[in-house]
């Protein structure tokens, strides 16, 4: 953060009379620290894994437009990531349930 921004937070801070002195204090010190987005952290401690259509598709042997039949069925659901309008994939998860159900269900 460069140091006329510092002053500028320092200021709209000292300005509101409802801050406590620690609470400025406070304050400053989270705005200084780098950010850490805490999503990435729990997505790489629980494992998830989005999975692109192609992939998904080569995993289940089938094509992507078959891929794209199970999500408009619901058998499928799509993802999105945050601030993403379109969908970015599949959980690995979700695949996998997938592979596991059709290999349980007996061929007709």
């Amino acid at each position: 953060m460069l140091p006329s921004t510092i002053d500028v937070l320092k200021s709209v801070l000292r300005a509101d009379p409802t801050l406590s002195p620690a609470e400025r204090v406070s304050l400053m010190a989270r705005l200084r620290q780098k950010p850490e987005d805490p999503r990435a952290e729990d997505a790489a401690k629980s494992g998830v894994r989005i999975i692109r259509r192609c992939e998904a598709a080569r995993l289940l042997s089938c094509s992507t437009r078959t891929l794209d039949k199970l999500a408009t069925a619901g058998l499928l659901p799509r993802r999105k990531l945050p601030g993403r309008v379109r969908a970015s994939g599949f959980l690995a998860s979700d695949v996998d349930a997938l592979i596991a159900t059709r290999m349980l269900r007996p061929a007709a």
